[in-house]
């Protein structure tokens, strides 16, 4: 039983990286190299998005992500750690 819980809990945890990562990749490679083009159409302090994004966004976007992460992990411990308790 508690096999299965460990195997639960660490793939959400891979499913949550995958997830976050695959967003991170997006916003720093896709909206910063990809397309920049299509993103510079748009302006931010008088700046391209895409540049912006290449500059900038990139960064917010990861610092968001590990929030976001750090949030989604404490949930995750605390639904897993409360079964633990109240099999007791």
């Amino acid at each position: 039983m508690e096999k299965d819980k460990s195997k639960a809990y660490w793939h959400q945890n891979i499913r949550y990286l995958i997830i976050l990562l695959s967003i991170w990749f997006i916003t720093s490679f896709g909206f910063g190299i990809l397309w920049v083009d299509e993103l510079n159409q748009f302006k931010i302090g008088g700046f391209g998005l895409g540049f912006w994004f290449a500059q900038q966004g990139s960064i917010y976007s990861f610092v968001i992500i590990i929030f976001a992460y750090v949030f989604l992990m404490n949930k995750l411990d605390n639904k897993y750690s409360n079964q633990e308790t109240n099999k007791d």
